[in-house]
């Protein structure tokens, strides 16, 4: 009888983790200067930027490369957050560039307060295109210098950013409704 060779086995090799770009656009009804301007000015993100039901309670921005959007947020239920971006580049009335995360209340990168392992950072870019006087902004999120457990949980988080983005964007249309 004829022993057989073992079965080789592959080594217990770890697979890492590969997030994919996040991408949501809406179509609002307003020329592009005017939907620049309430992507840039404070006085105009204090009115519309955050989830809706959130109270926008301050804004601070500095547009320019290595400057920084810091925002504070109240919940319906009342708790403060804080969040910031920092600009990487800013070509006017076409891109956003900007590295988005959460915040502590002098502007420190803070944890997600309800989820722990959410990505640290998360590089945004924000583009704008104007045709018959409607633009377009689209959004694309890709998290920046993520553990696996991060990028697993920005995946596993599709659903909830697509539905924060378009509350927000509801809040634009509004305040561009309204303004």
């Amino acid at each position: 009888m004829t022993a057989k060779p073992a079965a080789k086995t592959k080594p217990n090799v770890a697979t890492k983790v590969e997030a994919k770009e996040f991408t949501i656009s809406r179509i609002v009804d307003a020329p592009l200067d005017r939907v620049w301007k309430a992507w840039t000015d404070a006085n105009q993100l204090k009115k519309w930027w955050g989830p809706k039901g959130f109270e926008i309670v301050s804004t601070k921005v500095d547009l320019r490369p290595g400057g920084m959007f810091h925002y504070h947020l109240r919940s319906p239920d009342g708790q403060d957050m804080w969040g910031r971006f920092i600009y990487r580049e800013i070509v006017p009335q076409k891109r956003l560039v900007f590295v988005v995360s959460f915040s502590d209340e002098a502007g420190g990168v803070s944890r997600h307060p309800l989820h722990q392992e959410w990505p640290l950072t998360i590089l945004s870019t924000v583009t704008f295109a104007e045709e018959n006087r409607k633009t377009t902004v689209t959004v694309k999120w890709i998290p920046v210098d993520a553990t696996d457990a991060e990028r697993k949980t920005f995946e596993e988080g599709r659903d909830s950013m697509k539905a924060g983005w378009t509350g927000t964007f509801d809040r634009l249309v509004d305040y561009l409704a309204n303004a």
